[in-house]
């Protein structure tokens, strides 16, 4: 008889957190740049397997053109009949315009974009001013959780004091406080989710999201993309565009593909609640989603060893985080 097709399985998301599937599928530049029966194809295939997590968010700035992925995605999902007590909802919250634009606000009209009145997980984007005031986050989250607006929080790209810090002031204000980190973590991208500072936080309960686990396609073998991708903490992304060549040597000795090994490798931090990647097809996804057959073959431990020489960022990026 033919192997069943694997079921992606969940786990639970910090301590208050719902049961999330291992994979999350995101929107970056995805569904505005997809026909959208494919999208639909593609989201009901996810669906079907397991994966119920999907980050949205308005990834467009001032002065640039307009972007519609998180829109798009509220209709990709209808169209694919998925109910929304089907999946769970990841929205990111910017903190560029906060306190100016309250988090209420913000978060209002980012669901309205995505066709929904409520956000499972809300995911507070990186800190870029000294003068962040941690504790009236906090306090503007924990109404957020009471009025029913999100279920749970997180975080992108911050450091481990500032976790540990807005934990605090959540817990004072009534919220069971952050429970994920969204961190950029590959086989080349290692010293933040790896360090000691980040051993605390996850000792505390917060899960490891992993994000930009392919370092925007190079990793999986487009060593020089041409859309949009992160930024590049440490100057090392020079050095991952050459370790993309030995990681394709190890995932062909492997039988497996850059991608599966990537997503593999994050899912073998002791941390990991789920790795969050975007499919702009419906074969990406089913290949991206044979990473959990990979990793149960080949094995945690020799997964990390044969990638351990493509560490690129070690001793460059504080593990302290930015």
């Amino acid at each position: 008889m033919p192997t069943p097709p694997t079921t992606v399985p969940r786990r639970r998301i910090g301590t208050a957190g719902p049961q999330a599937s291992v994979l999350s599928l995101g929107s970056w530049h995805i569904y505005d740049r997809m026909d959208f029966h494919d999208a639909v194809a593609m989201v009901r295939h996810a669906v079907d397997r397991g994966v119920n997590l999907f980050d949205v968010g308005v990834y467009g700035a001032p002065g640039q053109p307009p972007v519609f992925t998180d829109v798009l995605f509220s209709a990709v999902v209808r169209a694919a009949g998925v109910a929304r007590d089907a999946y769970l909802l990841s929205a990111k919250l910017w903190l560029e315009p906060y306190p100016g634009q309250s988090l209420k606000e913000q978060l209002e009209r980012a669901l309205l974009r995505a066709g929904t009145d409520r956000a499972d997980i809300a995911v507070l984007g990186d800190i870029r001013r000294d003068d962040t005031d941690l504790r009236a986050l906090a306090e503007d989250l924990a109404e957020l959780e009471r009025a029913g607006l999100i279920g749970c929080w997180g975080v992108n790209n911050w450091s481990a004091s500032a976790v540990l810090a807005i934990r605090g002031h959540a817990l004072r204000a009534g919220s069971p406080g952050p429970q994920m980190a969204q961190l950029k973590y590959s086989p080349c991208r290692r010293s933040i989710p790896d360090g000691a500072p980040f051993a605390e936080v996850f000792a505390g309960g917060v899960t490891l999201q992993a994000s930009d686990v392919m370092e925007g396609g190079i990793l999986a073998g487009k060593v020089n993309p041409r859309r949009q991708i992160g930024r590049d903490p440490g100057g090392v992304r020079a050095r991952i565009q050459q370790a993309s060549g030995e990681l394709g040597d190890i995932a062909r000795e492997l039988d497996a593909t850059p991608a599966q090994l990537c997503i593999a490798f994050a899912l073998t931090h002791p941390a990991a609640g789920n790795v969050l990647f975007g499919a702009s097809s419906l074969r990406q996804l089913q290949e991206n989603i044979a990473a959990l057959e990979v990793l149960e073959r080949v094995g945690a431990a020799r997964l990390r060893s044969l990638v351990e020489p493509l560490w690129a960022d070690r001793d460059v990026v504080d593990p302290e985080g930015p």
